[in-house]
């Protein structure tokens, strides 16, 4: 990856996209931020019988980007991670624009049958249209 500089990693679960795009980005020194976007909060949660509160509140986000960050320990490479609230695609967007990021690494799950195969994924789609730079899509 010749020429980037700032790279911003979009995870939506798996870790197959943050290990493959820190191979990418550390051809040479550029600055990793791995972002994981979850839902905004709309009305009320029913917590009845919930032991951890924050694993709902925040969609065990945390513990993903923990997961995040040992794979990047593993692959010997410094990333920034952040975590916000919204719309994905919007986020994923927002962040490249604020960051001025040169590129933007999304995973795309194997499509199982013909169902998603048409439809396909709207983040990846509304992201490649909205992005500031360009982007690289990975299969997860």
């Amino acid at each position: 990856m010749r020429g980037y500089r700032k790279v911003l990693i979009a995870v939506d679960g798996s870790l197959d996209v943050v290990k493959q795009g820190i191979r990418m980005a550390q051809d040479e020194k550029t600055w990793i931020t791995v972002l994981k976007v979850i839902p905004a909060n709309e009305g009320d949660l029913n917590l009845t019988g919930i032991r951890n509160i924050e694993d709902v509140l925040d969609s065990n986000a945390m513990k993903t980007l923990a997961e995040v960050r040992r794979t990047a320990d593993e692959e010997g490479a410094l990333i920034r991670t952040r975590l916000e609230e919204g719309e994905p695609s919007e986020k994923i967007v927002e962040v490249a624009s604020a960051e001025r990021c040169d590129v933007i690494i999304l995973g795309a799950k194997k499509k199982k049958n013909w169902f998603e195969r048409i439809f396909g994924d709207q983040v990846i789609e509304k992201v490649l249209r909205q992005a500031p730079c360009p982007v690289f899509v990975v299969g997860a």
